[in-house]
């Protein structure tokens, strides 16, 4: 009697091949698009039961300021259509305690550290480039905050002359070889001229886009829902605005983009990324779903191997308009 025997399986099953996600600024190179949005990650590990840190292509830190800051009085948050306002006011430990307490955990940590900073007087970007250039092994860029929507010292408000913009970058520019990101928001004026000056003044690149400035108001109450009265509106419901400034300013300049605004999914970030984005940002989307980053790079692999790309270069800055046609034909 003969048995059958069993057809022996493929011991060498191919494994699908990696899609090339890689993306660069300056001459820092990261392994994939994917990043987080400042003042939605925290500043340090409150994510690191949800998302594996090094899979990240980067992390941006909530923003730095010199000095600890208590933040704005609460309520700060309220969900909006499609979005969330916030008013949170910059609430930090300040640079010392950064130093100390939270770049030695990144230190541990494969993936680049990107910093906010923000100043409330122009001479803090100085202090505060300065420090962080000290740690310059594991600060690999700083984001340049120059449009927080929630302060008065320091914020939107204050940094809509353009001769400010300019020397905080002059400045910024001249204490680090680190590269260096301006966060621009359509609440500074014209984004496309404002990001030449800022590119003329020294920035590697630009981050678009921060938020914009919103109100919500209680109907029972007839007051305002968080106690600042205004606040910065995130999540998809700025995420048109934000294509349309990515896509502007790529047009206009060819460099480094690190786009936000409304991104909680993979087809979102494509979209950002056929305009012309280089890392993507999410914000608002970690707090619907702390799981969204690593969702996120998961979902842009399986489209670039489900539409055959091999590499994210084959598909960045592809987006064209076709011809348009008569309305009689």
């Amino acid at each position: 009697m003969t048995m059958n025997r069993p057809k022996q399986k493929n011991k060498e099953a191919k494994t699908p091949a990696a899609v090339d996600m890689t993306c660069r600024i300056k001459d820092l190179v990261f392994k994939n698009p994917v990043t987080v949005a400042s003042g939605t990650f925290g500043t340090k590990d409150e994510y690191t039961s949800c998302v594996d840190y090094e899979k990240l292509g980067a992390v941006i830190t909530k923003t730095i300021t010199v000095k600890p800051r208590r933040g704005n009085p609460m309520p700060r948050i309220c969900e909006t259509p499609s979005g969330m306002l916030n008013a949170i006011g910059l609430q930090n430990k300040g640079l010392e305690d950064f130093i100390e307490n939270k770049i030695p955990y990144f230190a541990g940590i494969k993936t680049p550290l990107i910093v906010n900073i923000a100043g409330e007087e122009e001479n803090d970007f100085e202090i505060l480039v300065k420090a962080l250039h000290a740690h310059k092994k594991v600060v690999k860029a700083l984001e340049i905050n120059l449009s927080c929507p929630n302060v008065e010292a320091g914020g939107v408000s204050g940094m809509k002359k353009k001769e400010k913009i300019e020397k905080i970058i002059k400045t910024v520019r001249g204490e680090t070889d680190l590269p260096i990101v301006a966060k621009l928001s359509p609440e500074l004026g014209d984004v496309i001229e404002i990001a030449g000056e800022v590119l003329r003044a020294g920035a590697d690149g630009l981050s678009l886009i921060n938020t914009l400035k919103g109100l919500a108001v209680n109907i029972r109450t007839r007051q305002p829902r968080i106690a600042n009265v205004t606040g910065g509106l995130s999540g998809p419901a700025i995420r048109p605005v934000a294509l349309r400034y990515v896509y502007e300013v790529k047009k206009n300049y060819q460099v480094p983009v690190i786009a936000s605004g409304g991104i909680l999914t993979a087809d979102d970030a494509m979209e950002f990324i056929i305009v012309g984005a280089d890392l993507i940002a999410l914000g608002t989307a970690n707090f619907v779903n702390p799981t969204a980053t690593m969702d996120v790079l998961r979902g842009i692999e399986t489209f670039c191997r489900n539409q055959g790309i091999m590499s994210l270069s084959q598909i960045r800055g592809t987006f064209h308009v076709p011809p348009r046609q008569s309305c009689w034909q």
